[in-house]
């Protein structure tokens, strides 16, 4: 742009000095020039001296007489027999004629084949008032040109400039991509549980204390040791009082059995014992069926979190339900019990036993916690290779407060029924357990008057 106006300047200085020169020529020269060889009316005089270059403009007024024209060779034509001159249209040598003759130089657009010129107004001490222009074409041009290859050049400077910037951003960036890279991978593993081998670590290249990126790269390598030390002890803790729950377990089956062994024994025995001695013993033996089988729980739930693999058998869910459903209602007879089970056999692969548990214990959730003459329904379906097992009641619902904690270890939602019913609090722990284990799911939706378990795992066909 400054460039621009600079050059601008200096070539419209040029011209004025161009067209100076021209005014003085047209105001010396001769008072009688030589005759005009052509038939047309003569241009002005001002026009007709030596000197005056082609696109010269005059026009003069001397009272009431005015004289136009433009020095334009080609109006002469290929012959020469015509005068190089042009007239100058009456709009313009009125417009020409309107300035002030201050002897100023200005810029006037004349429009049409004109365009726009340098002129300058004088008035002799004789009255004739005589107006000189110069055509700015070739100024204009020349400032196009100019501004053309400037943009250009300048066009070209910014896509160099981005192009060096993009490239040095991107190997700027280079280093933060690799450190959203090691998050990203760190952020995929699964961290929730089990020895976890966090081994994912920034690059030694960009952890270099001098730069902010490296700072950043070490500061996360701290991190990602630290937690790493974190999931080591606490992998090394659960492995603890996951053998100590299960060494418990094994040791506390023996004396139990022992103790409900002899309160059977005693309590079946011919002797007569006063009433709240066979009481007391009756309420041993109940006790210690119970801790049997939170001890038994206890011990299939350490199995499970060691990560033992399962047994893989081909299974019958539909004559397993079946079973189930039977054993309920022989636990349960004030409930109504339904099943929608297919005529053909729908199996999976695990573990038969466990997966027999996982479905008496969705039951006995039920049969627990509703009132007498609630209806449970059980449904076995398949579709697109996914085996749901569904297991709906018309009770009053999961109170939602317990809803998210409902598959957790000893989650009850009334502790006094559930200690009265026999509950330890571990038989949807062991559900949840159980189906992860065989790679499935286990979900729960409740509301008042409905709740509903959905258990999904991958179908398996028969074999042979």
């Amino acid at each position: 742009m400054v460039t621009e106006f600079a050059l601008s300047e200096f070539l419209v200085g040029q011209q004025d000095k161009r067209l100076a020169a021209a005014s003085d020529r047209a105001a010396h020269g001769p008072e009688r020039p030589a005759p005009w060889p052509y038939g047309e009316t003569p241009p002005p005089d001002a026009l007709r001296v030596l000197g005056q270059g082609e696109g010269t403009l005059a026009v003069v007024q001397v009272g009431s007489k005015i004289t136009a024209g433009v020095l334009d060779s080609s109006a002469a034509g290929p012959s020469k027999r015509k005068a190089p001159f042009k007239e100058v249209p009456t709009a313009q040598v009125l417009a020409l004629l309107a300035l002030s003759s201050d002897g100023k130089q200005r810029s006037i657009d004349l429009g049409g084949s004109l365009g726009e010129y340098r002129v300058v107004s004088t008035t002799s001490p004789r009255g004739e008032k005589t107006v000189i222009g110069l055509p700015l074409k070739d100024v204009n041009e020349t400032l196009w040109q100019l501004g053309f290859i400037l943009g250009g050049v300048a066009l070209a400077g910014i896509l160099v400039a981005g192009a060096v910037g993009a490239a040095t951003i991107r190997r700027t960036m280079q280093p933060l991509d690799r450190l959203a890279a090691t998050a990203t991978r760190v952020s995929e593993l699964p961290l929730d549980r089990g020895e976890v081998a966090l081994s994912e670590r920034v690059p030694e290249a960009d952890t270099d204390p001098n730069t902010e990126v490296g700072k950043v790269g070490s500061a996360l390598n701290r991190m990602l040791q630290h937690v790493a030390n974190a999931l080591t002890a606490r992998h090394a803790s659960e492995n603890r009082v996951r053998q100590f729950v299960a060494d418990a377990s094994h040791e506390l089956r023996t004396p139990l059995a022992a103790i409900r062994g002899y309160a059977e024994l005693t309590r079946r025995g011919g002797e007569q014992v006063p009433p709240d001695v066979a009481f007391a013993m009756s309420r041993v033996e109940s006790e210690s069926r119970r801790m049997t089988t939170l001890v038994e729980d206890l011990l299939l739930l350490a199995r499970l979190d060691s990560g033992r693999p399962v047994v893989h058998e081909w299974v019958d869910l539909c004559r397993l339900v079946a079973d189930a459903v039977a054993d309920a209602h022989v636990a349960g007879p004030d409930h109504k019990w339904l099943m929608d089970v297919p005529g053909e056999p729908i199996g999976v692969l695990g573990d038969a036993g466990q997966l027999h548990q996982v479905v008496i214990n969705v039951l006995a959730n039920a049969r627990t916690h509703t009132p007498p003459g609630t209806t449970v329904t059980t449904a076995l379906s398949t579709s697109d290779g996914i085996v749901r097992l569904r297991v709906a009641d018309d009770g009053p619902g999961i109170p939602p407060e317990i809803l998210p904690d409902i598959f957790e270890r000893f989650a009850r939602g009334d502790n006094s029924r559930s200690r009265a019913a026999g509950s330890t609090g571990l038989g949807l722990a062991i559900v949840a357990a159980v189906v992860a284990a065989h790679g499935g799911r286990v979900g729960v939706q409740s509301r008042p008057g409905r709740t509903e378990f959905e258990i999904t795992l991958a179908e398996a066909p028969a074999p042979g």
